[in-house]
C-alpha cells in the first residue's frame, strides 16, 4: 500500500458510493411520482402502463446497485487483492518469450472478466427482462451469443494486443503516440467493417421489403442527402421486445437498420420521423464529432498510460510488484473507469444536447407530431420511465427526458 493505493480506494469509494446514492434518489423519484401520469402524457399512456415503467426501473436500480457492489469487489479483488499478480505470476512460470506472456495475458483477463459477468448478463436477461415481459432470449441462443462475443474477442483481441505490445516495446518514449494513431485507423475500419461482417454474426438482417414503407424512407434519404447501402430489418425479436433504429457504418458501407420490434409498434408516419432523428445526428455531424472526442480523449488516456507505466508506485500501489507493458495495460483499463466516472456530466450533457439537435432537424425534414407521438410510444412500448429524477438522468442519460424533449418538439409543431 502505498498513497497511489489510497487515493485508488477513496476514488473507488466515492464513484460507488455516488452510484448507489443516486440510484436510492432515482428510487425514491420514481416511487413518489408512480401512482399518477404526468399530465402531459396523460392521453396516450395509462395508468398501468405508468406503474410498468416505474417498477421496471426500480427493479434496474436494484440490480444496478448489486452490481455496483460486485464491480468493485471484483476491482479490488483484481488489484490490491493481488488477482493480477497471481494470473500474471502463472503464465510466466510457463518460460515462454515475454510477448507471449502479455499477450496471453491479456486475452486470459479478458476471457475471466467475460466470465464473471456471465451470470449477471444471465439474470438481467431471464430473470428482471423475463419479469416484465421484454424477454425473448432461450438459453441456447444466449450462451450461443457469449461463445460466438468470446470467439470475436480471441479473434480480434489477439492481433490487438500483439501490436499493442509491440508498439510498446520497440517505438521508443513516445509508443503511446504511435498506438493511438494505430487504434484511430483500427476503429475507422471496425466502423466501415461492423455492419457487413460482425453484426450478422449475432442478427439476421434483411432487405425492408415493405414497398410502401421503403419508398417512404427512401424519400426521405432523398431529402436529407443521406446515401445509404441499404435499408435492413433486423430480428431483434428474438432476443427481447425492446425496439430501436439506427444507421451504422462508414463511407460506402452505410446502413439503415429497423427493428422488427419498432415495425410492430409504430406506423409509416412514426417510422419516418424515428429516422429522421437518426438522419439528424449524420447531418448535424455528431458522428464525426464523437469521433473527434474518442480520439481526443484516447490520445490523453494513452499519454496517461505512458508516463503510469514508467512509475514504480503505479504498479505497487495496485497490488503488483513486476513492472512489464501488459500489467501497466490492464491496470490502466481496471483504473481509468474509476477516475473518468466523474465525466460522467460532461459526456452526458453533450450527448442531451445531439439528441435535441437530432429532434430539431427531424421536426425540419419530417413532421415534428409524428415524432411526438412516436416517442411516446417507444417510452411506453419499452417501459421508459416518464418522471427520472432531474439530478440522476442529467449525470446517467445520454437521452433528455421525454418531457422536456416532447416539450421542445410541440414548440417546433406549433410554429
Amino acid at each position: 500500500m502505498n498513497e497511489f493505493s489510497w487515493i485508488f480506494l477513496i476514488a473507488l469509494a466515492l464513484m460507488t458510493g455516488i452510484e448507489i446514492w443516486l440510484s436510492l434518489r432515482q428510487r425514491r423519484h420514481v416511487l413518489a411520482n408512480r401512482d399518477e401520469v404526468p399530465a402531459a402524457f396523460r392521453e396516450q399512456i395509462g395508468l398501468a402502463a405508468h406503474q410498468k415503467a416505474a417498477d421496471y426501473t426500480v427493479a434496474k436500480g436494484v440490480q444496478m446497485r448489486r452490481e455496483s457492489w460486485f464491480g468493485a469487489i471484483v476491482l479490488i479483488l483484481w488489484t490490491l487483492g493481488g488477482g493480477l499478480a497471481l494470473l500474471s505470476g502463472a503464465w510466466e512460470s510457463l518460460g515462454w518469450s515475454a510477448m507471449t506472456t502479455g499477450v496471453v495475458l491479456i486475452l486470459s483477463f479478458l476471457v475471466i472478466g467475460s466470465l464473471l459477468e456471465l451470470p449477471l448478463s444471465w439474470y438481467r436477461t431471464f430473470v428482471m427482462e423475463e419479469k416484465f415481459g421484454f424477454n425473448r432470449n432461450t438459453p441456447v441462443l444466449f450462451m450461443g451469443d457469449f461463445a460466438k462475443q468470446l470467439l470475436l474477442m480471441l479473434v480480434l483481441g489477439a492481433p490487438i494486443a500483439w501490436v499493442t505490445l509491440w508498439l510498446m516495446n520497440s517505438t521508443g518514449e513516445f509508443w503511446w503516440l504511435y498506438l493511438w494513431a494505430a487504434w484511430m485507423g483500427f476503429a475507422v475500419v471496425m466502423m466501415w467493417a461492423y455492419p457487413a461482417f460482425i453484426a450478422p454474426l449475432f442478427n439476421k438482417f434483411t432487405p425492408l421489403d415493405d414497398a410502401d414503407l421503403k419508398q417512404k424512407v427512401e424519400n426521405l434519404l432523398q431529402r436529407c442527402g443521406f446515401k445509404s447501402q441499404g435499408i435492413y430489418v433486423m430480428d431483434g425479436s428474438r432476443r427481447s421486445g425492446h425496439g430501436n433504429a439506427y444507421f451504422t457504418g462508414l463511407g460506402n458501407n452505410k446502413r439503415i437498420v429497423f427493428f422488427d420490434t419498432l415495425l410492430n409498434t409504430l406506423n409509416e408516419d412514426q417510422i419516418e420521423a424515428v429516422l429522421a432523428h437518426e438522419l439528424g445526428h449524420f447531418r448535424r455531424k455528431h458522428v464525426i464529432k464523437n469521433m473527434m472526442m474518442m480520439a481526443v480523449l484516447s490520445l490523453i488516456g494513452l499519454a496517461l498510460l505512458g508516463w503510469a507505466s514508467t512509475q514504480t508506485w503505479f504498479y505497487t500501489g495496485l497490488g503488483v510488484d513486476t513492472q512489464n507493458n501488459a500489467i501497466a495495460l490492464i491496470l490502466f483499463m481496471l483504473v481509468i473507469p474509476v477516475f473518468s466516472f466523474f465525466l460522467h456530466p460532461l459526456m452526458t450533457s453533450m450527448s442531451r444536447k445531439y439528441e435535441f439537435e437530432a429532434d430539431a432537424y427531424a421536426a425540419s425534414v419530417s413532421n415534428a407530431d409524428d415524432l411526438i407521438t412516436a416517442l411516446v410510444a417507444l417510452y411506453k412500448e419499452n417501459a421508459s420511465t416518464l418522471t427520472p429524477d432531474p439530478l440522476v438522468s442529467a449525470i446517467y442519460d445520454s437521452h433528455p427526458p421525454a418531457s422536456l424533449r416532447i416539450a421542445a418538439l410541440q414548440t417546433r409543431a406549433v410554429v
